[in-house]
């Protein structure tokens, strides 16, 4: 089954932060237009200091910013939650790699973030 338009739900807890609707996907990585909800401004700044971070090749810092966004949110699929995921927000669009199983704990996210610069 092909990814392009699902729409996969972020939230905080009970409240929305948005909605993907993919529209391109490039394995592992899926894209799509984003639309924020009301919790979205809770998360805004962090998303957007991850991207800086990375821009800057900060890997470490992105980590620990990442970390506080995944404390945060979840991710949720058309068919349910997703064990893991790398999400990142940018304006109108979004791209995230997700896994029903959690990432790999040696190298952890600050490898999946450095791959994603």
């Amino acid at each position: 089954m092909g990814f392009e338009g699902q729409v996969w739900r972020v939230r905080s807890g009970e409240e929305p932060v948005g909605e993907i609707v993919l529209d391109e996907a490039d394995f592992p990585w899926l894209n799509g237009v984003f639309t924020p909800a009301s919790g979205f401004a809770a998360v805004r700044d962090l998303f957007a200091r991850e991207l800086v971070l990375m821009d800057e090749e900060d890997w470490e810092g992105a980590d620990l910013v990442y970390e506080e966004i995944r404390r945060r949110i979840t991710l949720t699929s058309p068919e349910g939650p997703v064990a893991e995921f790398l999400l990142h927000i940018e304006g109108d669009r979004a791209w995230f790699r997700w896994s029903d199983e959690p990432f790999e704990e040696d190298g952890g996210a600050g490898r999946v973030v450095a791959e994603a610069g």
